[in-house]
This record gives C-alpha cells, sequence and structure tokens, in this order.
C-alpha cells in the first residue's frame, strides 16, 4: 500500500471505530432514558434519531470505504449496493435536517415572549413526531434515484460519463441532463436546512449576547442564576454543533457542487467528502 492509501485505510477505520460505537452508546442512552423516565425531551428525541442518522451513515459510508482502502473487491452485489449507497444518501440528508430542526428548537426555547418564534413553542413538540416522519419520508423520496443508478460493476472496467465513483459502488447516471438536473436538486435540498440553521445559530448567539449583558446589570437568586447558567450551556452546546455541522456540510456540498462541473467524478473527491461527512458524525 502506498502513503495516500494508507492514510485513507487509516482515516475511515479511526472514522469507523470511533462513530459505530459513539452512536451506538448514545441510542443506547436514550433508549435507557425512555424506558427509565417513561418520557424524552423534544431535543432528546431530535438527537435520539440524529444518533441513528450518524450510526447508519456511519455503517453504510465509512465502513464500506474503510473495506475498500484495504484493498477488499466486489464487497456488494448490485442490490446490495443500490441499498448502502441509498442509505448513506438517505441517511447524511437526515443529518442536515435533523441538526436544523434541533438548532431551530433551540432557537425557539430562548426566544422572548415578544419573538415571532414564541409561537412554535408548543407547536414544535406537539407536532414533533409529523415533521421527523416529513423528513424521512422527503429524504427517501428525493433519494429514490440512487436504487435506479447505483451498481457495483462496471462494464469492461470502464468509467462512464455521468459517474460518481464509490469505489465500492458507481452511480451513472444516463446522460448530462439528469446528472446535472439531479446534482443541483440535491445541492439546493441541503444547502436550504444549511441556511436556516446558520441563521438559527446567529439568533441564539445574539440572544446569549444580550442575555449576558443584562444579567450583569441585574441581581438575581442562586436557582435564578443556576437555571441561567444551564439554559446558556444548552445553547452553546447547540450552536457548537450547528457551526461544526455547518462548516462541514458547507464544505461537502461546495466539493458537491464542483464535482457537477466534471464528467467523471474521481475516488479522491469521493473520498474528501466521505471524511468531511464522516467527521460529523463524532461531533455528537
Amino acid at each position: 500500500m502506498d502513503t495516500r492509501a494508507i492514510f485513507k485505510a487509516s482515516s475511515f477505520l479511526i472514522l469507523t471505530v470511533i462513530g459505530i460505537p459513539s452512536n451506538l452508546f448514545i441510542c443506547c442512552a436514550f433508549l435507557h432514558t425512555r424506558l427509565t423516565e417513561a418520557k424524552l425531551t423534544p431535543a432528546d428525541v431530535i438527537l435520539c434519531h440524529l444518533a441513528v442518522a450518524n450510526l447508519t451513515s456511519t455503517i453504510t459510508r465509512s465502513f464500506s470505504q474503510m473495506l475498500t482502502a484495504f484493498g477488499y473487491r466486489n464487497i456488494y452485489d448490485d442490490f446490495s449496493c443500490k441499498l448502502v449507497v441509498f442509505f448513506f444518501r438517505v441517511s447524511r440528508s437526515l443529518s442536515i435536517k435533523l441538526t436544523c430542526l434541533l438548532s431551530t428548537y433551540q432557537a425557539v426555547l430562548v426566544a422572548p415572549a415578544t419573538s415571532i418564534l414564541d409561537s412554535l413553542k408548543h407547536r414544535i413538540p406537539k407536532y414533533l413526531q409529523h415533521i421527523i416522519v416529513s423528513f424521512y419520508a422527503f429524504c427517501f423520496a428525493t433519494s429514490v434515484h440512487l436504487l435506479l443508478y447505483s451498481s457495483s460493476n462496471l462494464i469492461n472496467n470502464t468509467i462512464p460519463p455521468y459517474t460518481f465513483n464509490y469505489e465500492y459502488c458507481y452511480v451513472t447516471y444516463p446522460d448530462y441532463t439528469f446528472f446535472i438536473s439531479i446534482g443541483l436538486s440535491l445541492f439546493f435540498r441541503d444547502f436550504a436546512f444549511i441556511v436556516m440553521m446558520a441563521v438559527m445559530s446567529c439568533y441564539i448567539l445574539v440572544l446569549l449576547y444580550r442575555h449576558s449583558k443584562k444579567v450583569k446589570n441585574l441581581r438575581s437568586s442562586d436557582h435564578g442564576n443556576s437555571r441561567s447558567r444551564a439554559e446558556t450551556k444548552a445553547s452553546f452546546a447547540v450552536v457548537t454543533l450547528v457551526i461544526l455541522y455547518t462548516v462541514f456540510f458547507g464544505v461537502d456540498n461546495a466539493i458537491w457542487l464542483y464535482s457537477l462541473t466534471i464528467v467523471r467524478v474521481a475516488p479522491l473527491i469521493s473520498d474528501i467528502r466521505g471524511k468531511s461527512e464522516q467527521a460529523l458524525c463524532l461531533k455528537m
């Protein structure tokens, strides 16, 4: 193995070894809370689904890429390949939407009573399951094309035009129209949620800044101070998570947009996108 192959294999090995157990632990922790306390908060429900999405993404992408990097070939047949690529893209899209929902909900929680977001404080918990189910349905519907165009092998071992090369699987579109239309639709689908989570994060930071200035001029009880500190820590934790997602997914979408300008997408580009995507699975 050359230096690049060793680095690639080691990177995906680390992502797999850390990503799978950590997300499994989060899922088990929420399951334990659900069984012992009988109820999860809306933020806990969102984080649980986010952990499941990250776990699925790690298994379908990092694990597959790790095996390929270590020299394994033809690890999937056509049917398995379609499922692996499909569930990877679904889980990636879900991660973006659930992170956006989490940042929006946190912004709603810290929003003052005079804010337009205050009306959502009771609506989001009430319709949370409907929102999450609609996210799943939307992600499945917008990724169904992968079941049609994914394959494990190439004819004559030649990569045709308009192909995304994952090394363990190939996604080949019939012509340029399909290639660019599907690519742009997926780009704007994810970009809209990334912009929204960035806006909500900025809104939270502004509120926290105003709140910190106000607290300095007010004398409050120890109980009020501890509660304020707890809310501030929770908000900062969400903002930190969202900033990381925004940066990594922003880079990922920029690379995706660039890949639409070339006929054959090289494995190196897929590797870079894969590492940026899977790094997010460790930010929980």
